[in-house]
């Protein structure tokens, strides 16, 4: 994990380089998380990774780094308009409202996955992004601590899910709990056809 891609950017003239990843296109519940993310070059957190790859201890940690250091927004879209424009225009709109959310516009945008937001002029995707630019492991890191955090208030309104376990994926347990209580207002009835 390094700046290359990064360094490759400012070389060529770009300064404010964003780093975009998303949490939670899979879950059955709860809302798509997307965080972008402008590293600043002098002061880079240590241990940026895949947030999938770090412990629940050390993304928290790395949150506050990126927070202190960093240029960051981070964006939440809803489980309605999920079910109502689909996970991947729900993806997009989320990364699209990030950008815009920044307190400064990036003159480059380097969003993990294999498609473009269409937010600004220059735009790249890079397939597994979040292990090959710390500016989209750092979103990913926020992004996922953050929409872990909402599924955690999430499990205070409706404990018998055991959201605070499973976060919203389709686990054996979490299955077999919307079948005995049925869906709760925060699942996504677009993800529940095949099981219910």
């Amino acid at each position: 994990m390094n700046f290359d891609i990064e360094t490759a950017l400012m070389e060529k003239g770009y300064t404010l380089i964003g780093g975009i990843d998303e949490a939670g296109r899979g879950p059955l519940a709860g809302p798509v998380c997307a965080a972008c993310v402008i590293l600043d070059p002098n002061n880079i957190p240590e241990g940026l990774n895949d947030s999938k790859k770090l412990s629940e201890k050390k993304r928290e940690k790395l949150f506050d780094e990126i927070m202190a250091c960093a240029t960051v927004s981070c964006v939440l879209v809803d489980e309605k308009t999920i079910d109502e424009i689909n996970i991947l225009e729900a993806t997009k709109l989320a990364m699209r409202r990030a950008v815009e959310k920044l307190s400064v516009t990036p003159d480059y945008l380097l969003i993990d996955g294999n498609f473009t937001i269409g937010s600004i002029k220059n735009e790249q995707f890079v397939i597994g992004g979040d292990a090959k630019s710390q500016s989209i492991a750092a979103a990913s890191i926020i992004a996922k601590v953050t929409r872990d955090r909402f599924m955690l208030e999430l499990d205070k309104q409706y404990p018998q899910y055991n959201f605070a376990k499973h976060k919203g994926y389709g686990t054996k347990e979490h299955i077999e709990k919307i079948r005995a209580f049925g869906p709760s207002p925060c699942h996504r009835a677009s993800f529940l056809t095949k099981i219910l």
